[in-house]
């Protein structure tokens, strides 16, 4: 399972995508702006495999902001809601005022919709989401995606219930390691963050997310299959709170494996 991934973006995203059909059993593709959501829901097919959210990536919002409104409209029918977030890094910091406003924006729409399941940003920024997720209770789901704050800002976030999506390239880093260590073994899923993550020069792929199970297994000192069965079982749940009556156009969407959830 990839809870995060940037399949519109690899350079051949069409036979990623055929070929993450059959090697996956499910792929959260997350998108940077909700022009982007809309022409990929186009061109790829959401599937019982497929979930494609609506978002506004940070790094994107000096020119992006002017599509805020149409996220906002995009979430009325997505329970999901990714990337979204806030970047504070140098490179970025310097618009963080106008993403402020946009996660404000979302975060605060999620809440009036009745709470969605967000896949968020957080780079040299998790103080400040956790802030503004903390200001609008009922929001929803927040999943961090590559955790890279702090280990008090990580047990804040496990404390407010926050899940962490963790994948390859996060656990090849020293700190990356070190902070999953300290995730809440049972809010931990898979992602790829394909294809801007890599392991030894290569993309990740989407089938190969699972593969975090191997360093997640030693730095949680547990076998490795120990280690993918706690990935299956929370990607099941959280599978279970982006799936429940998901609209895509006018079909009602339901994943398989939801079912077996809690069985």
């Amino acid at each position: 399972m990839d809870f995060h991934c940037h399949l519109d973006l690899y350079p051949d995203a069409k036979q990623v995508y055929i070929e993450a059909l059959q090697r996956t059993e499910f792929v959260w593709l997350v998108t940077t702006s909700p022009r982007a959501y809309a022409a990929t829901s186009r061109v790829l097919a959401a599937t019982q495999k497929f979930f494609i959210s609506p978002g506004l990536h940070p790094e994107v919002a000096d020119k992006k902001h002017g599509e805020l409104d149409m996220l906002l409209s995009q979430m009325e029918t997505c329970t999901g809601v990714g990337e979204i977030g806030l970047d504070g890094s140098a490179r970025y910091s310097q618009h963080f005022e106008l993403q402020t406003h946009i996660f404000k924006s979302v975060v605060g729409n999620c809440a009036r919709l009745g709470g969605r399941v967000l896949s968020i940003h957080s780079r040299a920024a998790a103080e400040e989401v956790l802030n503004i997720l903390d200001a609008n209770p009922g929001f929803g789901t927040a999943v961090l995606h590559w955790f890279t704050d702090s280990p008090s800002l990580l047990q804040r976030a496990a404390e407010s219930g926050c899940w962490f999506s963790v994948g390859p390239a996060m656990m090849e880093s020293g700190n990356g390691r070190k902070l999953a260590v300290l995730m809440p073994r049972d809010r931990v899923v898979s992602e790829s963050d394909g294809p801007f993550a890599k392991v030894r020069g290569a993309h990740v792929m989407p089938w190969e997310a699972n593969t975090v199970a191997i360093k997640l297994s030693e730095a949680w000192r547990v076998s490795k299959d120990d280690a993918s069965i706690a990935l299956k079982s929370n990607g099941l749940r959280l599978i279970e709170l982006l799936m429940a009556n998901v609209c895509h156009g006018s079909a009602i969407w339901r994943h398989p494996l939801s079912a077996s959830v809690g069985s």
